[in-house]
């Protein structure tokens, strides 16, 4: 069974983190100018590039007894899971940041690309990655607590209902409070990549796209290393909700200042 207030933290917290990039998007249109088109496609770029293709890489080196093997040192997994994320949505962001400056040049002019895009592109991973995981763990939760949830799982086989009862038993508050910050440090974090990589693209730097892989990689470190069960979860986390917080502050300086400057 999970307790009422446990369904209640879990709906709050899903609706706050869904909230989010909605929120953002229709107080920063008008301020900054934000093109639909923009957003979208931090939408598409997020959904090719780590939804698709980096998935793709990791079923393959997950199919390969060499490589699983090989994945299975701690030290090697955190390298290869930072890498590989940073890589596959740098490389993303950056090519679709090139081909918004191929189609119109003068959008260099407005820093607001930068925010549009980083609102598409981490409220794709904000509804994919932790809003529709997280309502279907709360759909699992009513049909357990219904007393259904075995039967609709009758042809699975029993390891997997044997998970899905110990992820249920976890559900708390507690882990609603810690799924709201992990999920609304990712959305900052890629709102402020993308701000980085629009103001590096801005003063044609050409080291942008490495920049923004190690950026990222170092980012990704506490969780590939609660991954590899090096750190606890509550130490990643702790270190997410700083940075979280200091990253924020720095976007809302610098679009502050954005938008006074273009007045």
């Amino acid at each position: 069974m999970v307790s009422v207030t446990t369904l209640m933290s879990l709906a709050i917290a899903t609706l706050i983190v869904a909230a989010l990039p909605v929120v953002l998007y229709k107080k920063a249109r008008a301020r900054f100018g934000i093109n639909p088109r923009e957003t979208i496609l931090g939408v598409a770029v997020f959904a090719l590039f780590a939804m698709v293709l980096e998935r793709a890489l990791h079923g393959y080196m997950l199919s390969q007894a060499s490589t699983t093997a090989w994945l299975t040192n701690p030290a090697v997994f955190v390298v290869y899971g930072v890498l590989t994320a940073a890589f596959f949505e740098e490389t993303g962001r950056y090519l679709a940041m090139k081909w918004l400056v191929s189609r119109e040049p003068s959008a260099l002019e407005r820093p607001g690309v930068g925010l549009a895009y980083g609102i598409g592109h981490g409220g794709a991973e904000a509804w994919i990655v932790g809003v529709l995981v997280q309502a279907q763990w709360i759909l699992y939760a009513v049909l357990a607590n219904q007393g259904t949830l075995d039967g609709h799982f009758s042809s699975a086989p029993i390891e997997a209902l044997a998970r899905i009862h110990m992820v249920l038993a976890t559900l708390s508050p507690v882990s609603a409070t810690i799924f709201v910050v992990e999920r609304a440090s990712a959305f900052v974090f890629q709102l402020g990549f993308s701000a980085l990589m629009w103001q590096l693209l801005r003063e044609r730097s050409r080291h942008a796209l490495g920049m923004l892989i190690a950026a990222h990689a170092l980012v990704g470190l506490p969780a590939a290393l609660f991954q590899a069960r090096l750190i606890p979860l509550l130490a990643a986390d702790a270190v997410y909700l700083v940075l979280g917080v200091i990253v924020a502050v720095a976007l809302v300086r610098y679009y502050r200042a954005a938008a006074q400057a273009a007045l």
